[in-house]
């Protein structure tokens, strides 16, 4: 009784916190989007709105809502949101839902890829980098996980264009399939060629943070008392790492790379942006540009609504993968 309570609670405290931080997104959003200096009507028609006269744009105006005031539009748009309808997208002219789900499908290929890749390259370089503290490889691995830190995820995405498909030609400079193709016709190998490039420019800045914060775990880890003990013994550093160490820091570096899911998909946006990858970060950014701002609303939302759940994801692995952690907010 006393576990199902807390089960309960947890949950309780979870949704609570998801529907504050929805109505604080929708609200941010919604105050930025209508104080954006970007015209909806005129991003969408472009120079094709000195063409039309006063009554179709009037028309216009009035299809998308525009010719009512902010509140009353952030009333409207909410209650409809509760329903699940989030409104219609102009550039696209389908319905939200649709627009989310069919990008999210081609986001989700590269965002799982590079997140595979970072967590597993960077959990192994932290661990190298921890066990032999100040050595060469050390030194070679923090001065790339410093550097790649600090490098915006858009300028590492040009330099790799510009080296493996302008200059050596190995990969292709943009999509998500070759050209004069659809997505069902096109290969596996097709898509995994165009993905290649696009997932390396998330991974290799991803496993930097991975790396870094390992590193840390591993240098405690060698340093607690059990692993002088053990060594103290005659075990050997290497041994002391494998059997005793890596359990330690296992959960932690899980814990971060489920908790990091809000940088993957930001960084998404710019490297989608760059090798024109159709999906949902390039979605976002063409609604940003073109005004679409039921579009751009549904899209912060889904995103609050991802990050809200690779955290949640965080905290339950950590309190099932680690028996001995117990905090009454949490399920045991």
């Amino acid at each position: 009784m006393k576990t199902s309570a807390i089960i309960h609670s947890f949950w309780l405290q979870k949704v609570g916190r998801l529907m504050l931080t929805l109505a604080l997104v929708a609200t941010l959003a919604f105050t930025l989007v209508n104080l954006s200096p970007v015209d909806p009507v005129t991003a969408y028609l472009g120079m094709d709105r000195m063409q039309i006269g006063q009554e179709q744009e009037q028309l216009i105006v009035a299809r998308w809502g525009l010719d009512k005031g902010p509140v009353e539009r952030f009333f409207l748009w909410t209650g409809n949101a509760l329903k699940g309808d989030l409104g219609r997208s102009m550039i696209f002219n389908e319905p939200v839902t649709e627009v989310i789900a069919k990008r999210f499908l081609t986001s989700l290929n590269l965002m799982a890829c590079a997140w595979l890749l970072s967590g597993i390259f960077g959990f192994v370089l932290g661990v190298l980098s921890g066990l032999y503290k100040n050595s060469l490889l050390d030194r070679c691995i923090r001065l790339y996980a410093y550097t790649v830190a600090s490098t915006p995820s858009f300028w590492m995405g040009m330099v790799l264009l510009a080296i493996f498909s302008v200059q050596l030609g190995i990969t292709p400079i943009s999509g998500a399939y070759p050209p004069g193709t659809t997505s069902a016709d096109a290969t596996m190998w097709q898509h995994l060629h165009h993905l290649l490039l696009p997932a390396a420019t998330l991974s290799v800045i991803g496993i930097a943070q991975i790396a870094l914060h390992t590193r840390e775990k591993m240098i405690d880890a060698m340093n607690s008392n059990y692993a002088l003990f053990a060594m103290a013994q005659g075990d050997s550093r290497f041994g002391v790492a494998v059997h005793q160490a890596l359990r330690n820091i296992a959960l932690p570096a899980i814990t971060l790379q489920f908790a990091s899911l809000g940088e993957l998909f930001g960084g998404s946006v710019l490297a989608e942006q760059v090798f024109s990858y159709p999906g949902l970060g390039k979605a976002t950014v063409d609604a940003g540009i073109r005004g679409d701002v039921p579009l751009l609303l549904g899209i912060t939302l889904f995103s609050a609504i991802f990050v809200f759940g690779g955290n949640t994801v965080a905290d339950l692995l950590y309190t099932k993968l680690d028996p001995r952690i117990t905090n009454r907010s949490e399920p045991l």
